[in-house]
């Protein structure tokens, strides 16, 4: 039989911010990020008959299994909501109410390994992890992705450099108001102060590097 191709859209996650905290004597990492996703798709209105609500609390309790054995951070991808991420990324908090965040992903078309990035950082034994929760207001989560940082940004680069040309060529353009890596790399984001500012900046991006993977899109409230 003839294969068909066939592609689906998927819902993904940016880091805003990625503290990490110390190593685990599991091998793995504490973390501490800021997690903005993007919603691409769904259908909603009315409440489903109880039988059918059982079923779909046991439909989504195998998929929350099958994410968290498929990696740490996948559950946060399964509603992709900002929230707050801990532990190894599988600590979510409640939903937060982000503004819209007009936004720029780009990819060089480079990789790097996750466990390079994390060996490369060395740090030592994790102490107990923070218990302060995400500031309530959205000034003052502007303010932490403003003020933030990701951690694994510049091991990643010692691994790249590709990366920080990225970074430097995001911050030059109009109206970026910040730039940083996500997550261990290699895309990277940049938030502009409008929708019409971070299309401009893909439109220019595609044209002067060609090569490179580029997306202009929102993030936070109001996604759909």
């Amino acid at each position: 039989m003839a294969s068909t191709a066939r592609a689906e859209k998927a819902p993904a996650k940016v880091n805003l911010t990625l503290r990490v905290l110390g190593r685990r004597t599991d091998g793995y990492h504490e973390l501490e990020s800021l997690v903005a996703g993007r919603r691409v798709g769904g259908c909603g209105g009315g409440v489903a008959p109880s039988g059918a609500r059982q079923r779909r609390r046991a439909r989504r309790s195998r998929l929350m299994q099958a994410a968290q054995a498929t990696g740490a951070d996948v559950p946060v991808c399964l509603d992709p909501k900002a929230r707050l991420m801990r532990g190894v990324g599988d600590v979510l908090s409640d939903p937060l109410d982000l503004p819209r965040l007009f936004a720029v992903l780009v990819n060089a078309g480079v990789a790097v390994s996750t466990r390079d990035v994390f060996a490369a950082l060395k740090l030592p034994p994790a102490g107990q992890p923070t218990k302060a929760g995400p500031p309530p207001e959205k000034a003052a989560l502007l303010a932490e992705i403003a003020d933030g940082r990701n951690d694994l940004e510049e091991p990643a680069i010692e691994l790249e450099p590709m990366i920080a040309d990225v970074l430097a060529v995001l911050r030059q353009l109009p109206c970026c108001r910040l730039a940083r890596m996500s997550g261990s790399g290699a895309t990277c984001f940049g938030l502009f102060q409008t929708n019409a500012a971070a299309t401009a900046a893909a439109r220019t991006l595609r044209v002067g590097y060609p090569g490179w993977w580029v997306r202009a899109t929102v993030l936070g409230a109001g996604q759909s």
